[in-house]
């Protein structure tokens, strides 16, 4: 016992800890990171580190945000937890009606579960679901080459990543996948789209709308997707927009799907939505596709339950930053952020080692001028150069991308700036 306590942090986690998206064997350690505040990750040596992508763009508003803790720790005294199949309380109800308000005018209603990839299954449960009580089974989903939906069977299936999900690609779901609109090829899409309908019963499109944040945060075309999206609706196919980490301002907007004319029949929300304080996830949908579970049959409807779903307490964190969200201090940030990445591009955009950029909302990206393997050795080499210089950036495969939170001072930001130019002279 007495060895165990004497033994580091880092050398503990060893003993036990299978860590996500890791191969241990060949990188067993992980950094101990003992304290976080605003935009600045602490380790178990004192070093910091400027969170540069709000940890997997949860922590918007930065970590330990004192408005946020502070209505939370109140809620705790007053209710927990409690199941949700049975009761209600006052701030999943309140937290509906807030949503509801910022959310495309089609939605208007709210399903809990508790995290990004069960709101994606959700979704196609519902879409799913909607066919079969309305008597038109359907068996077939469309999604986008390269897409992340995440980790569950279903978002497995609809993804495009081998990496993530090679060794269960045989047990997933048939998806039929269509290249994303660059501007040029809309026209060929929608031929496509017509084969896939002729030739299957297709129940949803699912799509990250605008950005594919796994696939190293590739933007594709407003009006093609909206061509996409109104081809949807005239067949009769569910639209399902993941919006688990595009929204809640990250693109300048609200949401995404706030650029586009024709709107989701599903939204998929999580990440920012309780601002990286607590576990949970959202999936809204309309009006139409609700009335389809109302039945005297008990089993058409909508039976996917988790045992956290609506917990009070992160649904006080969300309502505490929505709140934030729409404040004149942070919506003038969010616009000072995007500024400030337009600048940095002028700076950048010619290096020779740089392929190319892109931007939208305080999302930023840049690829290099080089071909390396999503975890190759050079992108372990950039993250190492990175965090030695106090900057935590997570490349994916050779695109370097940033995604601070709203409240970075312009001292921070210039930092993760700097910090990437001078990367691009090891690469």
């Amino acid at each position: 016992m007495e060895k165990n306590k004497e033994a580091s942090l880092q050398e503990r986690d060893k003993n036990h800890i299978w860590h996500p998206l890791k191969q241990h064997q060949l990188h067993p350690n992980s950094l101990p990171i003992v304290k976080a505040k605003g935009c600045v990750l602490t380790d178990d040596k004192g070093n910091e580190y400027i969170d540069a992508i709000a940890s997997w763009y949860t922590c918007m508003f930065g970590h330990c945000n004192d408005f946020i803790t502070s209505r939370v720790s109140d809620q705790m005294k007053q209710l927990d937890q409690v199941m949700f199949s049975d009761f209600t309380h006052e701030p999943a109800v309140k937290l509906s009606e807030e949503l509801i308000k910022i959310l495309p005018d089609n939605q208007n209603k709210i399903f809990f579960s508790e995290n990004g990839s069960t709101s994606v299954e959700v979704g196609i449960k519902m879409a799913l679901q909607y066919h079969f009580n309305i008597g038109e089974k359907r068996d077939t989903f469309i999604a986008f080459e390269n897409g992340f939906h995440g980790d569950t069977f279903g978002a497995m299936a609809v993804s495009g990543l081998s990496v993530y999900n090679g060794p269960f690609e045989d047990f997933l779901m048939d998806i039929k996948r269509i290249p994303t609109p660059d501007g040029n090829n809309t026209q060929a899409i929608l031929e496509q789209l017509k084969e896939i309908v002729t030739n299957n019963k297709v129940a949803g499109f699912i799509y990250e709308p605008l950005v594919q944040g796994a696939a190293g945060m590739k933007i594709h075309d407003v009006i093609g997707l909206g061509e996409i999206l109104k081809f949807c609706k005239e067949n009769a196919i569910l639209t399902i927009a993941d919006e688990v980490m595009t929204g809640f301002g990250k693109t300048g907007k609200h949401f995404a799907s706030d650029y586009i004319e024709t709107k989701p029949d599903i939204i998929c929300l999580s990440k920012a939505l309780t601002a990286g304080l607590m576990p949970m996830a959202i999936t809204s949908c309309t009006q139409n596709i609700y009335d389809a579970f109302l039945s005297n049959d008990i089993s058409k409807g909508m039976f996917h339950c988790h045992t956290y779903c609506a917990n009070p307490l992160a649904c006080t964190a969300a309502l505490a930053s929505i709140e934030l969200l729409q404040t004149a201090k942070i919506q003038g940030n969010i616009q000072e952020i995007i500024g400030s990445h337009k600048v940095f591009n002028e700076r950048i955009k010619n290096h020779p080692k740089v392929k190319s950029t892109r931007q939208l909302g305080v999302i930023f990206a840049l690829d290099l001028n080089t071909e390396m393997e999503r975890y190759g050795s050079l992108r372990d080499k950039l993250l190492k150069f990175f965090m030695d210089h106090g900057v935590f950036l997570r490349p994916l495969g050779n695109t370097i991308y940033i995604q601070v939170p709203y409240v970075i001072t312009k001292e921070q930001l210039e930092k993760v700036y700097k910090t990437i130019e001078e990367a691009l002279e090891i690469v």
